[in-house]
């Protein structure tokens, strides 16, 4: 008996990084939804991914919404397009970095986070949004290790630059370069 020939690919693979991303604020009076990520890397954010299954930034805003914390868009307004050389999980193809979709979203629907990805999801004020920030500026400027960062951690510090050009945490230039370097 002869072994069986591997199943041809369907598809492309997913856990190569395709350098696009997505996230996705979403605002309630009671302030600005984040929560700490189940996988690496370490940090709170608001909802993100790639792009790459979903077909386009848009669609992937919806589409991330939905998977990570159960509510459907009704309106989505753009905010911000950069690149940014963020690492991630998936296997790097190429530099590193992701060009990122930035948008505003209205929501409908009752909060229900993806455990698999979302742990202590929060309505976060701008003054709790201002300290994840100031730890993250405090780990990137070595005054937290990467393990205590890990156990408590502060903003994804990919979100800082963009949560600090958008006006919702404010952050001298110095740690926004330091937090640059631990990106």
């Amino acid at each position: 008996m002869t072994p069986a020939a591997p199943a041809p690919a369907s598809g492309p693979d997913w856990t190569a990084c395709d350098h696009t991303s997505v996230g996705v604020l979403i605002s309630s009076p009671s302030g600005l939804l984040v929560f700490e990520r189940a996988s690496p890397p370490a940090g709170i954010a608001p909802v993100a991914g790639h792009v790459d299954q979903h077909g386009g930034p848009k669609q992937a805003a919806h589409n991330e919404v939905a998977e990570e914390v159960g509510l459907t868009v009704v309106h989505l307004r753009p905010l911000l397009n950069q690149w940014r050389p963020n690492h991630c999980r998936r296997t790097p193809t190429g530099p590193v970095g992701h060009q990122w979709w930035l948008f505003r979203a209205e929501v409908s629907g009752a909060l229900r986070p993806c455990a698999a990805e979302v742990r202590a999801q929060q309505w976060t004020s701008a003054e709790q949004l201002q300290r994840l920030a100031l730890r993250t500026a405090a780990h990137a400027g070595g005054h937290l290790s990467r393990q205590e960062f890990e156990r408590r951690p502060g903003l994804e510090p990919v979100w800082c630059s963009f949560l600090h050009v958008l006006g919702l945490i404010t952050l001298p230039p110095d740690d926004l370069d330091r937090i640059e370097g631990i990106l």
